[in-house]
């Protein structure tokens, strides 16, 4: 039986949107995993993989880039899967201790894929701009020095040292034969504020100007020779040089709120009063971020 015009383009029309339909449930379902390998019949696949690469970050030997790290971590999950295969076999799964550790686990996992998208929606690009702009407007005027010392062990030898530079020896030819800080190249502590040093070495610096080279002082340290290379008015870091450490401190702020507001809407009852604390810290993402601070320095308190 023959299809009238008006019938065929029906059936026409019927097929293009069964097809466009079929096409956008294909579209819409997620790529199939690819399997990696096969242990004892259990697949291993590419998701596994970048779970395992998530949560072995910070152990990950660091020169492993590429393949040769995804191979690693491949290595990694088969020898755990055996391990795991031989723990089921020996019902180590069944024990009290094993279902305890998983409900930890549990709860630790829900907990942070919270956490994580708390991050995810806090760390907007606006955010962190803000917060970068309060704190370099929240920043007090100071001044720094950039200074050089020579640390020996005895007062005589502080003053051997300072004579031979009154006599015209080079201050870092100096440090360098007889200074015993081997952190400083020539006794260079590049640049630092008054808060970063021991009072004793601190105040004697700060109070040298620019060519001056002090007397002997002593610290805890031993007995230093400072000289005073330059000073300035310390600047506020560029915002890419911190923006990772802003970030960090806006996560950790919209986190630490979001467990703040679930603490004071639940019934929390312990057996125990909890123990006071022993300083008084400040409480996390209440504070501004800290200005990163140059390297430790031989004196640093």
């Amino acid at each position: 039986m023959f299809l009238t015009k008006h019938a065929r383009n029906k059936t026409a029309v019927l097929a293009c949107m069964l097809t466009t339909s079929s096409l956008a449930i294909v579209v819409a379902l997620p790529a199939a995993a690819k399997v990696l390998a096969t242990v004892n019949g259990k697949q291993i696949t590419d998701d596994d993989l970048k779970i395992a690469a998530g949560d072995l970050r910070m152990s990950l030997p660091p020169q492993l880039e590429g393949k040769a790290r995804d191979s690693y971590l491949l290595d990694f999950l088969i020898d755990g899967e055996l391990v795991a295969q031989k723990a089921v076999a020996e019902k180590a799964d069944q024990t009290p201790e094993f279902a305890k550790k998983l409900a930890y686990y549990r709860e630790k996992l829900l907990m942070e894929s919270v956490l994580e998208q708390v991050a995810k929606t806090a760390a907007t690009d606006a955010a962190i701009k803000a917060t970068y702009d309060e704190a370099a407007k929240a920043q007090k005027p100071e001044t720094e020095i950039h200074a050089r010392h020579i640390l020996v062990a005895t007062e005589g030898e502080a003053k051997a040292a300072l004579k031979r530079i009154m006599g015209g020896d080079e201050f870092a030819t100096v440090a360098k034969e007889v200074s015993k800080d081997p952190g400083s190249e020539g006794g260079d502590l590049g640049w630092f504020t008054k808060d970063r040093m021991v009072p004793e070495f601190a105040d004697a610096a700060f109070k040298l100007e620019v060519g001056q080279v002090s007397d002997p002082v002593k610290s805890p340290f031993g007995w230093h020779i400072i000289e005073v290379m330059d000073k300035r008015q310390k600047t506020f870091p560029p915002f890419e040089q911190v923006k990772e450490q802003v970030t960090r401190y806006v996560v950790q702020k919209a986190q630490t709120a979001l467990v703040a507001d679930l603490r004071k809407t639940a019934t929390i009852e312990r057996t125990e009063p909890p123990e006071p604390p022993k300083t008084d810290k400040p409480t996390p993402g209440t504070t501004a971020p800290a200005i990163p601070a140059p390297a430790p320095t031989p004196g640093k308190k």
